[in-house]
Protein backbone atom coordinates (compact mmCIF):
# COMPACT_ATOMS: atom_id res chain seq x y z
CA UNK A 1 0.00 0.00 0.00
CA UNK A 2 1.56 3.50 -1.10
CA UNK A 3 0.57 4.99 2.68
CA UNK A 4 1.97 8.63 0.94
CA UNK A 5 -0.85 8.50 -1.37
CA UNK A 6 -2.95 7.87 1.42
CA UNK A 7 -2.08 10.42 3.02
CA UNK A 8 -2.37 12.64 0.79
CA UNK A 9 -5.90 11.89 -0.80
CA UNK A 10 -6.68 12.25 3.15
CA UNK A 11 -5.36 15.79 3.00
CA UNK A 12 -7.18 16.74 -0.26
CA UNK A 13 -10.33 15.20 0.91
CA UNK A 14 -10.04 17.94 4.10
CA UNK A 15 -9.53 20.66 2.12
CA UNK A 16 -12.32 20.07 -0.36
CA UNK A 17 -14.77 19.60 2.70
CA UNK A 18 -13.63 22.85 4.29
CA UNK A 19 -14.85 24.71 1.15
CA UNK A 20 -18.39 22.62 0.89
CA UNK A 21 -19.01 23.63 4.23
CA UNK A 22 -18.35 27.14 3.66
CA UNK A 23 -20.33 26.72 0.42
CA UNK A 24 -23.94 25.30 2.57
CA UNK A 25 -22.98 27.30 5.99
CA UNK A 26 -22.94 31.00 4.78
CA UNK A 27 -25.95 32.85 5.32
CA UNK A 28 -24.39 35.92 3.70
CA UNK A 29 -24.94 36.72 -0.21
CA UNK A 30 -22.82 39.66 -0.08
CA UNK A 31 -19.47 40.43 -2.36
CA UNK A 32 -17.94 41.67 1.48
CA UNK A 33 -18.92 38.15 2.98
CA UNK A 34 -17.53 36.24 -0.21
CA UNK A 35 -14.57 38.96 -0.47
CA UNK A 36 -13.56 39.41 3.44
CA UNK A 37 -15.27 36.89 5.53
CA UNK A 38 -17.66 39.78 6.43
CA UNK A 39 -15.04 41.20 8.49
CA UNK A 40 -15.19 38.18 11.35
CA UNK A 41 -12.16 35.94 11.32
CA UNK A 42 -10.68 35.53 14.60
CA UNK A 43 -6.89 36.08 15.77
CA UNK A 44 -5.92 32.69 15.12
CA UNK A 45 -7.21 32.32 11.84
CA UNK A 46 -6.60 36.06 10.74
CA UNK A 47 -2.65 35.32 11.85
CA UNK A 48 -2.21 31.53 10.42
CA UNK A 49 -3.98 32.23 7.06
CA UNK A 50 -1.75 35.53 6.24
CA UNK A 51 1.58 33.56 7.25
CA UNK A 52 0.37 30.42 5.07
CA UNK A 53 -0.60 32.59 2.43
CA UNK A 54 2.45 34.51 2.73
CA UNK A 55 5.05 31.36 2.26
CA UNK A 56 4.62 29.23 -0.99
CA UNK A 57 6.22 25.82 -1.58
CA UNK A 58 9.26 28.19 -1.60
CA UNK A 59 9.55 27.66 2.18
CA UNK A 60 10.33 24.46 1.98
CA UNK A 61 11.95 23.84 -1.41
CA UNK A 62 13.25 26.84 -2.54
CA UNK A 63 14.97 28.54 0.46
CA UNK A 64 16.36 24.92 2.22
CA UNK A 65 17.79 24.18 -1.22
CA UNK A 66 19.78 27.70 -1.63
CA UNK A 67 20.84 27.41 1.55
CA UNK A 68 21.76 23.73 1.28
CA UNK A 69 23.81 24.80 -1.96
CA UNK A 70 25.44 28.18 -1.14
CA UNK A 71 25.23 28.77 2.38
CA UNK A 72 24.15 30.21 5.45
CA UNK A 73 24.48 33.46 3.31
CA UNK A 74 20.81 32.98 1.82
CA UNK A 75 19.60 32.89 5.53
CA UNK A 76 19.19 36.24 5.40
CA UNK A 77 16.35 36.30 3.38
CA UNK A 78 14.56 34.26 5.47
CA UNK A 79 15.74 36.82 8.76
CA UNK A 80 14.80 40.11 6.42
CA UNK A 81 11.58 38.11 6.05
CA UNK A 82 10.96 37.36 9.85
CA UNK A 83 11.78 41.16 10.42
CA UNK A 84 9.36 42.41 7.81
CA UNK A 85 6.79 40.32 9.24
CA UNK A 86 6.51 41.76 12.61
CA UNK A 87 6.96 45.32 11.37
CA UNK A 88 4.28 44.49 9.10
CA UNK A 89 1.83 43.34 11.82
CA UNK A 90 3.27 45.93 14.19
CA UNK A 91 2.92 49.06 11.88
CA UNK A 92 0.33 48.30 9.47
CA UNK A 93 -2.37 45.66 10.82
CA UNK A 94 -3.89 47.47 13.43
CA UNK A 95 -4.07 50.86 11.38
CA UNK A 96 -5.30 49.22 8.09
CA UNK A 97 -8.35 47.26 9.74
CA UNK A 98 -9.43 50.72 11.24
CA UNK A 99 -7.93 52.96 7.88
CA UNK A 100 -10.01 50.71 5.46
CA UNK A 101 -13.48 50.53 7.31
CA UNK A 102 -13.25 54.63 7.93
CA UNK A 103 -12.76 55.11 4.10
CA UNK A 104 -15.80 53.70 3.00
CA UNK A 105 -15.67 49.97 4.23
CA UNK A 106 -13.23 49.14 1.52
CA UNK A 107 -12.71 45.81 0.67
CA UNK A 108 -9.50 45.84 -1.23
CA UNK A 109 -6.06 47.54 -1.47
CA UNK A 110 -6.82 49.16 -4.83
CA UNK A 111 -10.66 50.73 -3.39
CA UNK A 112 -8.88 51.74 -0.25
CA UNK A 113 -6.19 53.71 -1.37
CA UNK A 114 -9.07 55.45 -4.00
CA UNK A 115 -11.81 55.97 -1.12
CA UNK A 116 -8.91 57.29 1.38
CA UNK A 117 -8.21 60.57 -1.13
CA UNK A 118 -12.35 60.88 -1.86
CA UNK A 119 -11.46 60.87 -5.05
CA UNK A 120 -14.23 60.32 -8.01
CA UNK A 121 -11.22 59.47 -10.15
CA UNK A 122 -10.61 55.69 -10.58
CA UNK A 123 -7.33 56.14 -12.13
CA UNK A 124 -5.50 54.41 -9.56
CA UNK A 125 -7.95 51.83 -8.40
CA UNK A 126 -7.87 50.32 -11.91
CA UNK A 127 -3.93 50.63 -12.16
CA UNK A 128 -4.04 48.98 -9.09
CA UNK A 129 -6.68 46.16 -9.92
CA UNK A 130 -5.01 45.52 -13.49
CA UNK A 131 -1.61 45.06 -12.10
CA UNK A 132 -3.02 42.81 -9.71
CA UNK A 133 -5.26 40.82 -11.79
CA UNK A 134 -2.07 40.20 -13.84
CA UNK A 135 0.03 39.53 -11.41
CA UNK A 136 -1.58 37.12 -9.51
CA UNK A 137 -2.56 35.58 -12.34
CA UNK A 138 0.74 34.63 -13.19
CA UNK A 139 1.29 33.96 -9.54
CA UNK A 140 -1.18 31.42 -9.45
CA UNK A 141 0.12 29.58 -12.79
CA UNK A 142 3.47 29.21 -10.68
CA UNK A 143 1.75 27.56 -7.79
CA UNK A 144 0.44 25.47 -9.92
CA UNK A 145 3.65 24.06 -11.73
CA UNK A 146 4.93 23.99 -7.73
CA UNK A 147 2.22 21.89 -6.55
CA UNK A 148 2.47 19.59 -10.01
CA UNK A 149 6.27 19.47 -9.60
CA UNK A 150 5.94 18.24 -6.24
CA UNK A 151 3.15 15.74 -6.71
CA UNK A 152 5.57 14.05 -9.96
CA UNK A 153 8.59 13.92 -7.54
CA UNK A 154 6.34 11.73 -4.67
CA UNK A 155 4.15 9.84 -7.24
CA UNK A 156 4.27 8.20 -10.39
CA UNK A 157 2.15 10.24 -12.29
CA UNK A 158 2.08 12.22 -15.41
CA UNK A 159 2.74 16.10 -14.82
CA UNK A 160 -0.52 17.35 -16.68
CA UNK A 161 -2.11 15.10 -14.62
CA UNK A 162 -0.87 16.09 -11.23
CA UNK A 163 -1.07 19.86 -12.21
CA UNK A 164 -5.02 19.34 -13.54
CA UNK A 165 -5.57 17.44 -9.84
CA UNK A 166 -4.24 20.49 -8.06
CA UNK A 167 -5.80 23.40 -9.90
CA UNK A 168 -9.14 21.35 -9.24
CA UNK A 169 -9.40 21.22 -6.11
CA UNK A 170 -8.01 24.62 -5.33
CA UNK A 171 -10.44 25.67 -7.70
CA UNK A 172 -13.58 23.93 -5.88
CA UNK A 173 -13.05 25.32 -2.38
CA UNK A 174 -12.17 29.05 -3.55
CA UNK A 175 -15.01 29.06 -5.79
CA UNK A 176 -17.87 27.39 -3.46
CA UNK A 177 -16.06 29.06 0.16
CA UNK A 178 -14.74 32.37 -0.89
CA UNK A 179 -12.34 33.76 2.17
CA UNK A 180 -13.54 31.89 4.62
CA UNK A 181 -12.70 28.81 3.08
CA UNK A 182 -9.58 30.45 1.61
CA UNK A 183 -8.71 31.07 5.57
CA UNK A 184 -9.64 27.82 7.25
CA UNK A 185 -7.72 25.99 4.52
CA UNK A 186 -5.33 28.22 4.82
CA UNK A 187 -5.37 28.06 8.78
CA UNK A 188 -4.80 24.10 8.55
CA UNK A 189 -2.23 24.67 6.00
CA UNK A 190 -0.34 26.93 7.95
CA UNK A 191 -0.44 24.14 11.35
CA UNK A 192 0.50 21.23 9.40
CA UNK A 193 3.66 23.45 7.88
CA UNK A 194 4.63 24.41 10.85
CA UNK A 195 4.93 20.91 12.19
CA UNK A 196 6.43 19.45 9.37
CA UNK A 197 9.46 22.06 9.48
CA UNK A 198 9.39 21.65 13.58
CA UNK A 199 8.95 17.54 13.06
CA UNK A 200 12.54 16.96 10.79
CA UNK A 201 14.97 19.04 12.60
CA UNK A 202 13.74 17.66 15.75
CA UNK A 203 14.09 13.89 15.13
CA UNK A 204 17.22 14.59 13.14
CA UNK A 205 18.47 15.77 16.68
CA UNK A 206 17.65 13.11 18.24
CA UNK A 207 18.46 10.30 16.24
CA UNK A 208 21.34 10.97 14.21
CA UNK A 209 24.89 11.59 15.01
CA UNK A 210 26.04 15.29 13.41
CA UNK A 211 29.36 15.26 11.89
CA UNK A 212 29.74 19.12 11.12
CA UNK A 213 33.43 18.45 9.73
CA UNK A 214 31.38 17.45 6.80
CA UNK A 215 30.40 21.27 6.28
CA UNK A 216 33.78 22.53 4.96
CA UNK A 217 33.58 19.71 2.10
CA UNK A 218 33.10 21.68 -1.73
CA UNK A 219 30.82 19.93 -3.89
CA UNK A 220 31.35 20.56 -8.00
CA UNK A 221 29.21 20.26 -10.15
CA UNK A 222 29.36 20.97 -13.83
CA UNK A 223 32.07 23.70 -13.06
CA UNK A 224 30.17 25.27 -9.94
CA UNK A 225 31.63 25.01 -6.98
CA UNK A 226 29.28 24.67 -3.99
CA UNK A 227 31.07 25.20 -0.90
CA UNK A 228 28.49 25.73 2.06
CA UNK A 229 29.50 28.57 4.21
CA UNK A 230 28.98 27.22 8.32
CA UNK A 231 29.06 31.00 9.40
CA UNK A 232 25.68 32.86 9.29
CA UNK A 233 28.06 36.45 9.15
CA UNK A 234 30.31 35.13 6.33
CA UNK A 235 28.14 36.32 4.18
CA UNK A 236 29.07 39.56 1.86
CA UNK A 237 27.24 43.05 2.84
CA UNK A 238 25.27 42.89 -0.26
CA UNK A 239 23.96 39.60 0.40
CA UNK A 240 22.95 40.76 4.02
CA UNK A 241 21.71 44.22 2.54
CA UNK A 242 19.57 42.10 -0.52
CA UNK A 243 17.76 39.49 2.29
CA UNK A 244 17.11 42.17 4.84
CA UNK A 245 15.19 44.39 1.79
CA UNK A 246 12.88 41.00 1.15
CA UNK A 247 11.19 42.79 4.28
CA UNK A 248 10.38 45.58 2.72
CA UNK A 249 7.85 43.56 -0.08
CA UNK A 250 5.74 42.91 2.95
CA UNK A 251 3.92 46.65 2.92
CA UNK A 252 2.85 46.07 -0.16
CA UNK A 253 1.51 42.54 -0.53
CA UNK A 254 -2.36 42.66 -1.16
CA UNK A 255 -3.18 38.95 -0.41
CA UNK A 256 -1.34 39.27 3.02
CA UNK A 257 -2.66 43.29 3.90
CA UNK A 258 -6.27 41.61 2.61
CA UNK A 259 -6.42 39.18 5.84
CA UNK A 260 -5.71 43.08 8.20
CA UNK A 261 -8.74 44.00 6.76
CA UNK A 262 -10.84 41.21 7.57
CA UNK A 263 -9.93 40.77 11.18
CA UNK A 264 -13.64 41.16 13.13
CA UNK A 265 -12.04 43.69 15.19
CA UNK A 266 -8.70 46.00 15.65
CA UNK A 267 -8.30 45.29 19.23
CA UNK A 268 -7.92 41.17 17.91
CA UNK A 269 -4.54 42.28 16.10
CA UNK A 270 -2.08 41.90 19.05
CA UNK A 271 -3.27 38.42 19.77
CA UNK A 272 -2.46 37.89 15.71
CA UNK A 273 0.44 39.30 15.77
CA UNK A 274 2.06 37.14 18.15
CA UNK A 275 0.82 33.66 16.40
CA UNK A 276 2.03 35.17 13.05
CA UNK A 277 5.40 36.38 14.53
CA UNK A 278 5.83 33.22 16.54
CA UNK A 279 4.86 31.01 13.15
CA UNK A 280 7.48 33.09 11.07
CA UNK A 281 10.47 32.84 13.04
CA UNK A 282 9.89 28.74 14.24
CA UNK A 283 9.00 28.17 10.75
CA UNK A 284 12.30 30.22 9.22
CA UNK A 285 14.53 29.35 11.63
CA UNK A 286 13.38 25.67 11.24
CA UNK A 287 14.09 25.76 7.61
CA UNK A 288 17.60 27.48 7.98
CA UNK A 289 18.04 24.15 10.06
CA UNK A 290 17.17 21.71 8.29
CA UNK A 291 19.28 22.98 5.37
CA UNK A 292 22.15 23.07 7.53
CA UNK A 293 21.61 19.02 8.79
CA UNK A 294 20.37 18.21 5.01
CA UNK A 295 24.21 19.63 4.25
CA UNK A 296 25.66 17.33 6.45
CA UNK A 297 23.34 13.98 5.86
CA UNK A 298 22.39 14.04 2.11
CA UNK A 299 23.79 17.25 1.01
CA UNK A 300 26.70 15.81 -1.41
CA UNK A 301 24.49 13.53 -3.18
CA UNK A 302 21.74 16.05 -3.97
CA UNK A 303 24.05 18.73 -5.28
CA UNK A 304 25.62 15.95 -7.70
CA UNK A 305 22.25 15.30 -8.44
CA UNK A 306 21.06 19.26 -9.14
CA UNK A 307 18.35 18.10 -6.93
CA UNK A 308 19.01 20.48 -3.56
CA UNK A 309 15.52 21.24 -3.43
CA UNK A 310 14.33 17.96 -2.74
CA UNK A 311 16.40 17.99 0.71
CA UNK A 312 13.31 18.31 2.78
CA UNK A 313 11.46 15.41 0.89
CA UNK A 314 14.49 13.28 1.19
CA UNK A 315 14.66 14.03 4.71
CA UNK A 316 11.45 13.31 5.32
CA UNK A 317 11.10 10.04 4.12
CA UNK A 318 14.49 8.43 5.63
CA UNK A 319 13.37 9.76 9.24
CA UNK A 320 9.79 8.97 9.00
CA UNK A 321 7.26 6.01 8.24
CA UNK A 322 5.83 6.43 5.03
CA UNK A 323 2.47 7.36 6.26
CA UNK A 324 3.70 10.29 8.34
CA UNK A 325 6.31 10.95 5.57
CA UNK A 326 3.22 11.23 3.42
CA UNK A 327 1.27 13.82 5.75
CA UNK A 328 5.01 15.68 6.29
CA UNK A 329 4.89 16.38 2.22
CA UNK A 330 1.34 17.20 2.13
CA UNK A 331 3.02 20.52 3.40
CA UNK A 332 4.62 21.17 0.40
CA UNK A 333 1.57 20.78 -1.50
CA UNK A 334 0.02 22.90 1.14
CA UNK A 335 2.40 25.92 1.00
CA UNK A 336 1.54 26.23 -2.94
CA UNK A 337 -2.23 26.02 -2.40
CA UNK A 338 -2.25 28.58 0.46
CA UNK A 339 -0.64 30.81 -1.45
CA UNK A 340 -2.34 30.36 -5.01
CA UNK A 341 -5.98 29.93 -2.83
CA UNK A 342 -5.12 33.50 -1.62
CA UNK A 343 -4.12 35.23 -4.86
CA UNK A 344 -6.91 34.07 -6.53
CA UNK A 345 -9.12 35.88 -4.75
CA UNK A 346 -7.33 39.23 -4.12
CA UNK A 347 -7.18 38.57 -8.09
CA UNK A 348 -10.81 38.26 -8.54
CA UNK A 349 -11.95 40.52 -5.76
CA UNK A 350 -9.75 43.78 -7.78
CA UNK A 351 -11.36 42.84 -10.84
CA UNK A 352 -14.80 42.73 -9.72
CA UNK A 353 -15.10 45.76 -7.00
CA UNK A 354 -12.23 48.09 -8.67
CA UNK A 355 -13.29 47.58 -12.43
CA UNK A 356 -16.36 45.37 -12.91
CA UNK A 357 -19.06 47.36 -10.23
CA UNK A 358 -17.47 50.85 -10.98
CA UNK A 359 -16.69 51.01 -14.85
CA UNK A 360 -18.83 48.13 -16.10
CA UNK A 361 -22.43 47.22 -14.27
CA UNK A 362 -23.27 50.54 -11.12
CA UNK A 363 -25.98 49.42 -10.41
CA UNK A 364 -24.66 45.79 -9.64
CA UNK A 365 -26.68 43.85 -7.26
CA UNK A 366 -24.34 42.41 -4.43
CA UNK A 367 -25.72 38.70 -5.92
CA UNK A 368 -24.94 39.78 -9.31
CA UNK A 369 -21.10 41.05 -7.82
CA UNK A 370 -20.55 37.54 -5.86
CA UNK A 371 -20.93 35.27 -8.71
CA UNK A 372 -19.02 37.46 -10.78
CA UNK A 373 -16.56 37.34 -8.69
CA UNK A 374 -17.00 33.41 -8.80
CA UNK A 375 -16.77 33.13 -12.68
CA UNK A 376 -13.46 35.45 -12.05
CA UNK A 377 -11.74 33.54 -9.60
CA UNK A 378 -12.84 30.22 -12.53
CA UNK A 379 -11.55 32.09 -15.46
CA UNK A 380 -8.14 33.34 -13.96
CA UNK A 381 -7.51 29.80 -12.18
CA UNK A 382 -7.60 28.09 -15.95
CA UNK A 383 -5.85 31.12 -17.88
CA UNK A 384 -3.02 29.88 -14.69
CA UNK A 385 -3.50 26.62 -16.01
CA UNK A 386 -2.66 27.11 -19.47
CA UNK A 387 0.15 29.22 -18.95
CA UNK A 388 1.44 26.71 -16.35
CA UNK A 389 1.09 23.74 -19.08
CA UNK A 390 2.80 25.36 -21.77
CA UNK A 391 6.14 24.07 -22.14
CA UNK A 392 9.52 26.19 -23.93
CA UNK A 393 10.94 29.21 -23.50
CA UNK A 394 7.81 31.28 -22.98
CA UNK A 395 6.51 29.53 -20.13
CA UNK A 396 9.98 29.57 -18.29
CA UNK A 397 10.13 33.25 -18.74
CA UNK A 398 6.72 33.75 -17.25
CA UNK A 399 8.03 31.40 -14.05
CA UNK A 400 11.27 33.57 -14.37
CA UNK A 401 9.39 36.84 -13.80
CA UNK A 402 7.44 35.40 -10.72
CA UNK A 403 10.32 35.33 -9.00
CA UNK A 404 10.41 39.55 -9.04
CA UNK A 405 6.54 40.22 -8.63
CA UNK A 406 7.76 40.30 -4.79
CA UNK A 407 9.95 43.39 -6.09
CA UNK A 408 7.01 44.67 -7.51
CA UNK A 409 4.54 44.80 -5.34
CA UNK A 410 7.07 45.85 -2.69
CA UNK A 411 8.17 48.66 -4.82
CA UNK A 412 4.37 49.62 -5.92
CA UNK A 413 2.62 49.37 -3.41
CA UNK A 414 4.90 49.16 -0.12
CA UNK A 415 5.64 52.98 0.66
CA UNK A 416 2.24 54.12 -0.40
CA UNK A 417 0.38 51.87 1.86
CA UNK A 418 2.83 52.62 4.71
CA UNK A 419 2.55 56.99 4.25
CA UNK A 420 -1.27 56.69 3.65
CA UNK A 421 -1.91 54.97 7.17
CA UNK A 422 1.18 57.63 8.93
CA UNK A 423 0.55 61.07 7.16
CA UNK A 424 -2.42 63.01 7.31
CA UNK A 425 -0.37 65.60 4.49
CA UNK A 426 -0.46 62.69 2.30
CA UNK A 427 -2.66 63.06 -1.13
CA UNK A 428 -3.96 61.36 -4.32
CA UNK A 429 -1.29 62.68 -6.73
CA UNK A 430 1.52 61.43 -4.29
CA UNK A 431 0.03 57.74 -3.99
CA UNK A 432 -0.84 57.70 -7.64
CA UNK A 433 3.13 59.38 -8.08
CA UNK A 434 4.29 56.73 -5.55
CA UNK A 435 2.30 53.39 -7.37
CA UNK A 436 3.51 54.31 -10.63
CA UNK A 437 7.39 55.43 -9.87
CA UNK A 438 7.99 52.53 -7.81
CA UNK A 439 6.64 50.18 -10.49
CA UNK A 440 8.94 51.91 -13.43
CA UNK A 441 11.66 51.99 -11.15
CA UNK A 442 11.35 48.24 -10.27
CA UNK A 443 11.22 47.00 -14.10
CA UNK A 444 13.97 49.52 -15.25
CA UNK A 445 16.44 48.15 -12.49
CA UNK A 446 15.66 44.33 -12.92
CA UNK A 447 15.82 44.68 -16.70
CA UNK A 448 19.12 47.02 -17.00
CA UNK A 449 20.98 47.43 -13.41
CA UNK A 450 20.22 43.97 -11.71
CA UNK A 451 23.00 41.94 -12.81
CA UNK A 452 25.25 44.67 -13.38
CA UNK A 453 25.12 45.83 -9.63
CA UNK A 454 24.17 42.54 -7.93
CA UNK A 455 21.34 44.96 -5.65
CA UNK A 456 17.91 43.73 -5.70
CA UNK A 457 15.52 45.94 -7.08
CA UNK A 458 12.94 45.82 -4.43
CA UNK A 459 15.74 49.09 -3.09
CA UNK A 460 15.92 51.31 -5.13
CA UNK A 461 12.57 50.53 -6.30
CA UNK A 462 10.72 51.46 -2.83
CA UNK A 463 12.89 54.17 -2.21
CA UNK A 464 11.92 56.14 -5.30
CA UNK A 465 8.64 55.42 -4.39
CA UNK A 466 8.74 56.38 -0.99
CA UNK A 467 10.70 59.87 -1.82
CA UNK A 468 8.43 60.53 -4.81
CA UNK A 469 5.27 60.13 -2.96
CA UNK A 470 6.80 62.61 -0.46
CA UNK A 471 7.97 64.92 -3.03
CA UNK A 472 4.31 65.15 -4.65
CA UNK A 473 2.37 65.15 -1.99
CA UNK A 474 4.52 68.37 -1.03
CA UNK A 475 3.99 70.23 -4.31
CA UNK A 476 0.43 69.42 -4.45
CA UNK A 477 -2.18 71.53 -2.44
CA UNK A 478 -2.93 70.14 1.15
CA UNK A 479 -5.85 67.87 1.28
CA UNK A 480 -9.40 69.12 2.01
CA UNK A 481 -11.00 68.43 5.68
CA UNK A 482 -13.44 65.36 4.53
CA UNK A 483 -10.02 63.82 3.81
CA UNK A 484 -8.53 64.66 6.93
CA UNK A 485 -11.52 63.39 8.54
CA UNK A 486 -11.11 59.98 7.50
CA UNK A 487 -7.36 59.99 8.77
CA UNK A 488 -8.57 61.35 11.89
CA UNK A 489 -11.58 58.95 12.55
CA UNK A 490 -9.31 56.10 11.94
CA UNK A 491 -6.59 57.29 14.38
CA UNK A 492 -8.45 58.30 17.10
CA UNK A 493 -8.82 56.46 20.40
CA UNK A 494 -11.89 54.75 20.62
CA UNK A 495 -13.45 51.34 21.93
CA UNK A 496 -13.02 48.15 19.37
Amino acid sequence: MNFELLALIIYFIAMLTIGVFFFLKSKSKSDKDYFLGGRSMGPWVTAMSAQASDMSAWLLMGLPGSILAFGLGQAWIGIGLAIGTALNWILVARRLRRFSQAAGDSITLPQYLSNRFVTKSKTLQIVCATVFLVCFTVYVASAFVAGANVFTSIFNVEKSTAMLIFAVILIIYTFLGGYKAVCWTDFFQGILMLVAVLAVPIIIVITKDLDTAILANAVEVDGTTYKFVSNIFAASPKEIANGLAWGLGYFGMPHILVRFMAIKKPSMVKKSAIVAIAWVVLSLGAVIVIAYFGRILVGNELLLEGKQSMVFINLARMLFHPFIAGLLLSAIIAASMSTADSQLLVASSSFTSDIYKPLIRKKASDKETLWVGRAVVLVVAVIAYFIASSEGDGAQAIMNLVENAWAGFGSAFGSVVILSLFWRRFTYKGALAGVISGAVVDVLWLAFLSNVTGIYELIPGFAVSMVVAVVVTLLDKKPSDEITAIFDEATKKIED
